[in-house]
């Protein structure tokens, strides 16, 4: 019965990090550490050896860097600023407790033009190209953390 316990929470672990890829307020990399954590917690770390944490902590900075780098890439290529980025960040953080849902795709977006306008005076048509490129940097960013997460899954299961 304790095995089932724990696999259940070790397995809801992994569901929130993998929802945590499209909702930023939910650190997903931190749930996916805690899933290891509480499967060396209820069976034994003798599996999770230290080549298994190498491996893993290569994956978290690989996972912030290209989060980070996505974001930054997507406002820039389409011709936006540090004020885009940082707009982009604050709207991906409030979008989706503002609009329910559909924030996590608009809050960046708007996030980004209002920064572009208020900050560097852009004008309207190249603002909205920087909400464009904050949205498809958030896009890039998940579907790369989506990727590396399921490595992270992968490697996991094989130690285990």
């Amino acid at each position: 019965m304790i095995d089932i316990i724990g696999w259940i929470f070790i397995i809801l672990c992994f569901i929130v990090a993998f929802i945590g890829t499209f909702y930023p307020i939910i650190p997903s990399v931190v749930f996916m550490l805690l899933g290891y954590v509480v499967y060396g917690l209820f069976f034994s770390f003798a599996e999770l050896t230290w080549l298994f944490w190498v491996i893993q902590i290569l994956f978290v900075v690989l996972l912030f860097g290209a989060d980070m780098a996505a974001n930054a890439f997507g406002v820039k290529k389409f011709g936006g600023t540090k004020a885009g980025v940082w707009g982009s960040t604050v709207g991906l953080l409030f979008g989706p407790f503002v609009i329910p849902v559909a924030g996590i795709l608009i809050g960046p977006f708007i996030g980004a033009v209002l920064a572009e306008l208020i900050v560097t005076r852009l004008g309207l048509k190249q603002a909205i190209k920087s909400g464009v490129g904050s949205l498809i940097g958030f896009l890039t960013s998940s579907v790369v953390k989506i990727i590396v997460l399921v490595i992270m899954l992968i490697v996991f299961i094989f130690f285990v």
